[in-house]
């Protein structure tokens, strides 16, 4: 949702909106090249894929560490991203929504 930037207020949402966007993109292209390394699609010599990974890791797994010690693994999997992800979805479209009206309502 695009709030009207005819307030401080509506500058500040979109500005959420759009770090929790690229926030997301991070933990998606994390999780795809993790698939690639462990399925041995790219190797950990391609420099390139190596330092997307460091900068996603780096951006991600003190934000994932929390989940990570409350959801184990599933079978390998770490479903702890998928949680992030569905929470961040959750965040955007109901709850910023939600507080913009409820604080834009008041003045």
């Amino acid at each position: 949702m695009a709030y009207p930037p005819d307030h401080i207020l509506g500058i500040v949402f979109n500005l959420v909106t759009v770090v929790l966007r690229l926030f997301s993109v991070v933990l998606i292209v994390y999780v795809v090249i993790s698939w690639l390394y462990a399925f041995q699609v790219v190797g950990r010599r391609n420099a390139f894929v190596a330092s997307v990974w460091e900068f996603c890791r780096r951006l991600s797994d003190p934000v994932l560490a929390p989940f990570r010690r409350i959801i184990p693994p599933i079978a390998g999997v770490d479903l702890s991203v998928l949680v992030l992800l569905l929470l961040i979805w959750l965040l955007e479209t109901n709850v910023l929504p939600w507080l913009y009206f409820l604080i834009r309502g008041r003045g």
